[in-house]
């Protein structure tokens, strides 16, 4: 009983202290990745009810992943110049139309056009759930506002994955017309209850801010150190969803087998997420992103001495416990050196570097396995991994430890209520 206790007053001390308008931010989020089907069965969809090659499927792919890279810089200045709800009901509505498209078109191009119309709208709303997560919530609750909402994501997606398969057997149609539905329903979320949360500059700042712009952020090497970084590290975590599979089926394990091993992944960061947060919140970022890179890319590295789906699922359990601690951890240093009045910029330069790592990755992956083998696949996430943790130490050696954040100058006023310090500190679970 002391057990059950214990649990529900850490779930309580992790959820309490958040703005209202994080729940519904978070609310949003867990119901957009419930909806998530397309991404999980448009393979199978290309191939077995639409009869095109493997080459054609990976080739929609590559175009919806291209679409993904273009938008992020984007929506980035979109979600600056407009602010954060309009770029969020834009790439809603945008992913809702196009998603429901690709559901009815034929034409072999079409297909290929929607689907890349499909990733530049999906992708679109990531900058501005970002920035607005940094606007509403205060600087020491950070991780654990990205912990939470990296939680829904998994949670959301795990979900999503199960019914996929059930529904595809069912009508493939069906499912595009699900996801069109329930990102409709994320962005009434939006429009009802989250008001803009944009912070508004005095004149002063304002007229100093104006100049900031995408050639700002790739000026400032720090940032951009973090960027390369963060490529370097989605690098390593695509090779799951990208080479293990081919690597599995190489080696005569079944896709089944691997929908075993894989699925630990999602199991764990439901589980864990919410614990390893409580542990992490107020512990060395520095220390936490230099771990995280190392279990990230031996853990995979691991992979290259697996021979059944027992050990399989073990390395799976090693870089997943890398995700964990890197995700919130990544994305709160990202705010720390973002500007505020460049938050957009910022985030859509860094949500690039996953959208960029998504296309590089089964090239990557491809080339390896089929030049020099798997092994060597894993060899490589392992130096990529180390190259990463180094990098994060001497990137954290310069960082001064007393900077929250950049404020680019000027005193910057609060824009909504979601802003006030006496609401941000209330807690208000939906």
């Amino acid at each position: 009983m002391s057990s059950v206790v214990r649990a529900r007053r850490a779930v309580r001390e992790t959820v309490s202290g958040l703005p209202p308008a994080f729940w519904w931010l978070w609310t949003s989020t867990l119901v957009n990745r419930l909806g998530a089907f397309v991404a999980t069965f448009m393979a199978l969809y290309l191939t077995l009810d639409r009869g095109y090659s493997a080459t054609y499927a990976g080739l929609v792919a590559a175009l919806h992943g291209l679409g993904g890279v273009i938008s992020s810089l984007g929506a980035g200045v979109m979600t600056d110049r407009l602010g954060r709800r309009p770029t969020l009901l834009v790439a809603q509505v945008a992913t809702a139309l196009s998603v429901a498209a690709l559901g009815f078109v034929r034409d072999p191009l079409a297909i290929a056009g929607v689907a890349f119309l499909v990733g530049m709208a999906s992708n679109a709303s990531r900058p501005a759930v970002q920035a607005m997560m940094a606007d509403i919530v205060r600087p020491e609750d950070r991780i654990r506002a990205f912990s939470l909402n990296y939680w829904a994501i998994n949670l959301g997606f795990a979900v999503s994955s199960m019914a996929a398969g059930f529904i595809a057997e069912y009508s493939y149609l069906a499912g595009f017309l699900i996801e069109a539905v329930m990102t409709l329903v994320c962005a009434v979320v939006v429009f009802l209850k989250l008001p803009e949360s944009k912070p508004v500059r005095s004149a002063e700042a304002a007229a100093r801010e104006a100049g900031v712009r995408l050639t700002t952020v790739l000026r400032d090497g720090r940032f951009m150190g973090v960027v390369g970084l963060s490529f370097l590290i989605a690098l390593i975590f695509q090779q799951a969803s990208v080479g293990l599979p081919i690597a599995m089926g190489e080696a005569g394990f079944t896709p089944a087998d691997y929908g075993m091993a894989i699925a630990v992944n999602g199991v764990l960061i439901v589980v864990l997420q919410i614990p390893v947060t409580r542990f992490i919140e107020h512990r060395d970022p520095g220390r936490l992103l230099v771990i995280s890179a190392l279990l990230a890319g031996y853990g995979l590295g691991l992979t290259a001495f697996a021979g059944s789906v027992g050990v399989f699922a073990l390395t799976v359990c090693v870089w997943t416990l890398a995700e964990i601690v890197n995700a919130p951890t990544q994305t709160g240093l990202v705010v720390r050196l973002s500007p505020v009045h460049g938050r957009g910029r910022y985030q859509g330069m860094y949500t690039m570097s996953w959208a960029v790592a998504a296309l590089v990755a089964p090239l990557m992956a491809g080339f390896v396995i089929d030049r020099f083998g798997s092994v060597w696949l894993w060899g490589l996430c392992a130096v990529i991994g180390t190259v990463a943790g180094l990098g994060y130490a001497l990137l954290m050696r310069r960082l001064p430890a007393g900077v929250e954040e950049k404020t680019g100058g000027g005193e910057e006023k609060t824009g909504s209520a979601v802003e006030r310090p006496a609401e941000v500190g209330a807690s208000s679970a939906v």
